[in-house]
């Protein structure tokens, strides 16, 4: 009963410190954020963050990937919502922007960190990255093949629109004038006119 206590107890105190070091790598950025500014935030002494994690750059690795999976996953579970390619489409964009929005800060660094992340944590991030974009183009090929797009490139559209929506974490703010579902519904309605759908 212990050991569990103890590993429930250690899980907390790592999640603490995820959430610690994404309010201060969106703060500072990666570089000008110091472990001391982590384990401050976290309310721990700066020895904690090594008990927990090997370094810094670990505790990116984790907020990366965990932001990329849940990115994927939001991705292929609208695609799973519909069989029509321009409702899947809308679906997908609109996931994809309000997910950008309401995930601001730690969309922030997922998208914009990548450069600190070590070349091993760097190239598993790139293969969920290309996950992604390729969830995204075989979506908008179907589309075209079923001739319900009519843009005669879907790797440039698909690029366009994760660019448009990763865009968003640098610009939303939750005193700005437009909620997410607002920038949700725009930037859905956006996509369909990018790929020409009929």
């Amino acid at each position: 009963m212990t050991g569990t206590r103890d590993r429930s107890r250690s899980d907390e105190t790592r999640a603490k410190l995820l959430r610690a070091a994404t309010t201060a790598f969106a703060e500072k950025g990666f570089h000008a954020t110091t472990t001391r500014d982590i384990a401050t935030a976290a309310g721990m002494s700066p020895a904690a963050v090594y008990v927990h994690h090997r370094s810094k750059e670990e505790l990116l690795h984790l907020i990366s990937r965990a932001g990329h999976e849940t990115t994927l996953e939001l991705i292929r579970a609208a695609v799973r919502s519909t069989s029509d390619p321009a409702e899947q489409l809308t679906a997908v964009i609109r996931e994809f922007a309000v997910h950008h929005a309401r995930a601001h800060t730690t969309a922030r660094i997922v998208n914009y960190e990548l450069a600190a992340l070590s070349p091993e944590h760097h190239a598993e991030i790139r293969e969920l990255r290309r996950a992604i974009s390729a969830e995204l183009r075989a979506l908008i090929q179907r589309g075209i093949d079923a001739g319900v797009f009519r843009t005669p490139h879907a790797d440039m559209a698909a690029t366009a629109l994760l660019s448009l929506g990763i865009d968003i974490a640098r610009w939303y703010r939750t005193d700005g004038q437009w909620s997410p579902d607002d920038i949700g519904g725009f930037y859905a309605d956006l996509a369909l006119r990018m790929v020409g759908a009929g």
